[in-house]
């Protein structure tokens, strides 16, 4: 029995789609991500595969998130199969969408160092599980030490920053995909 989706995703439509929404041009998109027009124009058109952080940029500079743009590029199936060699390999730390289309969860592998300047707010509850390793997570003003097996949940709007502190660190996040309206029981 074959697996769906055996082909690899292209966000080309979807970043198109986000971009006109904003009635942005390609130049302004290329200044604020810091890439070329060309290069833009072939992600567009799918003639070019973005780095995921390259599509991290482009996220950033069309005021979305790489997860949405990606669960945008492909319409939702009820199974589908991700293997474990659809990451880009490199040197580089990878992040691998583990659910592709447009669902009600999103999930990623985050693969060896992470950005720990950068800061992360969603709009829903997410998970960090961290598989491998060790990752020190900054939130709410706490310093939170995770190792292997352990989990993080940050409800949604907290911001939150994280590291790796080991090599070869392997977390997975899982969250409430960003188009979702979670509905919050206030009485808790």
């Amino acid at each position: 029995m074959g697996d769906h989706k055996e082909q690899p995703l292209r966000v080309g439509a979807a970043v198109r789609r986000r971009r006109r929404a904003l009635e942005l041009t390609l130049a302004v998109v290329a200044e604020r991500s810091g890439l070329s027009v060309p290069f833009l124009s072939q992600v567009e058109n799918d003639r070019a595969r973005p780095s995921q952080t390259s599509l991290e940029k482009v996220a950033d500079a069309l005021r979305t998130t790489a997860v949405e743009l990606l669960a945008a590029a492909d319409p939702a199936c009820s199974v589908d199969v991700v293997r474990a060699g659809d990451a880009e390999p490199g040197p580089h730390p990878q992040v691998r969408s583990l659910v592709r289309g447009h669902h009600q969860m999103q999930a990623s592998e985050f693969t060896g160092d992470h950005e720990a300047g950068r800061e992360f707010q969603y709009r829903n509850d997410q998970l960090m599980y961290v598989a491998d390793g060790a990752v020190e997570i900054e939130a709410e003003g706490r310093a939170y030490r995770l190792g292997r097996g352990d989990t993080l949940y940050l409800t949604g709007g907290v911001r939150h920053r994280w590291r790796a502190t080991v090599p070869d660190t392997r977390v997975l996040v899982v969250a409430v995909a960003e188009h979702i309206e979670a509905v919050r029981d206030r009485h808790r």
